[in-house]
């Protein structure tokens, strides 16, 4: 059974380890062979280490359990662009959890929460060029290509990101 939760400093791992798995998977043709391999987890935890420390006050952090087992997570900041809205800064499945709903929980369970939050704005967030899987999900679950951008990846890469947005009020399921 499928189970969101608010995220706990004892998940920071299992956080860490997904992050730094789903980059290795899906962002390799624009992060450094060398950052995939050796750097990413340590950044990875330190990123979250921090944000489950001392979240930001406009900061959600769900996490996803099949049968007790975490699956996913997902990150998001209410009111975090004057014009875009709330980001979805991070969303993360599992590869074996994939295709069972968890991402659309995830998606609908911030969704209320923006709404609820922050209704007044749209929910958005950034992917990259070179992960047409996941714009494929976005865009089965409403969303739409409004701006691109140039992201700077913390190996000095240069990356092409697309915004996608859902306006409010916002319905993922």
């Amino acid at each position: 059974m499928l189970n969101i939760r608010p995220a706990k400093l004892s998940d920071l791992s299992n956080i860490a380890t997904l992050h730094a798995q789903s980059w290795r998977e899906n962002y390799y043709p624009v992060l450094a062979e060398e950052y995939l391999a050796s750097n990413i987890f340590a950044e990875r935890e330190a990123v979250w280490q921090a944000g489950l420390s001392s979240p930001k006050p406009n900061q959600l952090v769900l996490v996803a359990e099949i049968d007790g087992d975490f699956c996913g997570f997902i990150c998001a900041f209410g009111e975090n662009h004057p014009k875009f809205g709330t980001i979805i800064d991070n969303l993360h499945v599992k590869a074996g959890s994939k295709g069972q709903g968890t991402g659309s929980h995830l998606l609908a369970a911030t969704a209320r929460w923006a709404d609820k939050n922050y209704q007044q704005h749209d929910l958005y967030l950034e992917v990259l060029e070179c992960n047409p899987k996941a714009m494929g999900f976005y865009q089965a679950k409403g969303a739409k290509h409004i701006a691109s951008a140039i992201w700077q990846t913390p190996c000095n890469n240069q990356a092409v990101e697309f915004i996608y947005s859902w306006g409010p009020p916002i319905n993922l399921l």
